[in-house]
């Protein structure tokens, strides 16, 4: 990317949209976005974990909302009996579509255009994957990984590598962003030792628990051809009560 204005990006592990309370509220998601209001979001537990494993988020609440559009990346989670399924979502009128991958969601501005997109299966002994999305601001393209890796150290380590493979294989060389939960507790070891010495780490701050954040298990890792002008953990009574964890942010420029 070369000399352009700065571009806000958020992570957030949203836990399926229950809030601390016990409630599911994707409404109090959005309004906490709507706080942030990031160019591009990085979204985790966007989905639920059984069943169909539709969206958290309805659809069309998003799309009433205005303010993001969700990168679509064409795959659906096998469900048993998938084919009769899809037919007692239809007489029952039940939106049981993914709005990501294992999970993991990209929601972008009405600006920011969609160059390409796909899925990134992970190693892994419970159902783990990561989104990509290569994306163009004013002309200048940025590829953004959502992740949300594994609770084992080992395979963690193992999912960075995934992830850095998937990077390299692409055609296209441009600035490249890597945001979610990562779940690793250690600060410079653990899965962040495989990052390539191109990137380093958004200085964000701890974001769980959501109740008295100690931890910084959410990270934004930016290309070193990015500038991080500003960044933080984003702090409001709102996402205080919307998810267990607190969302984070970055501003970065060329």
């Amino acid at each position: 990317m070369s000399s352009g204005p700065c571009i806000t990006l958020a992570s957030y592990n949203m836990h399926k949209a229950v809030g601390l309370d016990g409630r599911r509220d994707p409404q109090r998601v959005l309004r906490v976005l709507q706080e942030i209001d990031a160019d591009i979001v990085a979204l985790q537990e966007a989905d639920k974990r059984t069943g169909g494993r539709g969206s958290t988020m309805p659809h069309e609440l998003i799309d009433s909302h205005g303010l993001y559009q969700p990168v679509v990346f064409g795959v659906r989670h096998k469900r048993i009996l998938e084919k009769a399924r899809r037919h007692t979502d239809r007489l029952l009128k039940v939106d049981t579509r993914n709005i990501g991958w294992h999970g993991n969601a990209i929601l972008v501005k009405r600006h920011v255009g969609i160059l390409a997109c796909s899925v990134v299966e992970l190693p892994t002994l419970e159902p783990r994957g990561a989104v990509m999305a290569e994306l163009l601001i004013e002309d200048r393209p940025l590829r953004v990984i959502g992740m949300h890796l594994d609770l084992s150290g080992l395979w963690r380590r193992r999912q960075m590598r995934a992830i850095l493979e998937a990077i390299a294989r692409r055609p296209q060389k441009m600035p490249t962003v890597l945001m979610g939960d990562t779940n690793e507790w250690r600060t410079a070891a653990g899965c962040l030792q495989e990052l390539a010495p191109q990137f380093h780490i958004a200085p964000t701050g701890a974001s769980f628990h959501a109740r008295h954040p100690v931890a910084q298990l959410d990270r934004i890792i930016v290309d070193k051809a990015l500038n991080v002008e500003a960044a933080g953990v984003h702090m409001s009574p709102a996402a205080r009560r919307a998810s267990d964890h607190l969302p984070i942010w970055a501003r970065v420029s060329a």
